[in-house]
């Protein structure tokens, strides 16, 4: 979202053509929404264009239902949110450019934890 030459952008261009299906929780949910919205982080969008982006995200999305929480498993309390919301969705992967912060993941859970680039190339995206 900062740019539109990498990969996350290209991600983002490919949700709601049914190409693959996002998972978030409510919590994540709302964590998404507080990153988005802080001051200078998107300087191009303002919180209705944030509000947009947010709205058609969550009516693409899968949403899970937390039952069992994980934490801590994960040293950031708030990957911990993604983590939650994979397994509660048997999610196959989890997309992130911190690929090292879910140390454990695959092993544990059998979620394949790749990069943007990675996962667009492997579902024939890129």
């Amino acid at each position: 979202m900062r740019s539109r030459q990498g990969s996350a952008y290209r991600l983002l261009r490919h949700l709601g053509d049914g190409s693959y299906r996002p998972c978030v929780s409510v919590p994540l949910f709302i964590e998404y929404e507080a990153v988005l919205k802080r001051t200078g982080l998107l300087p191009h969008l303002n919180t209705k264009d944030v509000d947009v982006l947010l709205d058609y995200f969550l009516s693409e999305a899968q949403i899970a239902q937390i039952f069992f929480l994980w934490r801590p498993f994960l040293k950031d309390p708030k990957d911990d949110l993604v983590l939650e919301a994979a397994v509660a969705s048997k999610s196959d992967y989890i997309v992130t450019f911190n690929e090292r912060d879910f140390s454990g993941t695959e092993k544990y859970f059998g979620i394949n934890v790749v990069t943007p680039q990675i996962f667009l190339k492997e579902q024939g995206l890129l």
